[in-house]
């Protein structure tokens, strides 16, 4: 099985996130009132933003496990 292939404005996407995550100041929701509490939602939000600039980002998954 293949990886899951990324372009590089995603991974700048995720890195900036990722930035402001570890200094708290990354924030979701609407209007940003939520402050960001996990590494996973930071990289989400990050892989978000990336799909909506359209950057080459994989479909999201809908399984859940």
């Amino acid at each position: 099985m293949a990886a899951k292939k990324y372009g590089k404005a995603a991974q700048k996407a995720v890195k900036k996130e990722m930035h402001d995550f570890k200094r708290g100041k990354a924030k979701s929701g609407p209007g940003g009132k939520n402050k960001v509490k996990s590494r996973k939602q930071a990289i989400a939000i990050g892989l978000s933003k990336a799909r909506k600039q359209g950057a080459k980002v994989p479909k999201k998954s809908s399984s859940k496990m």
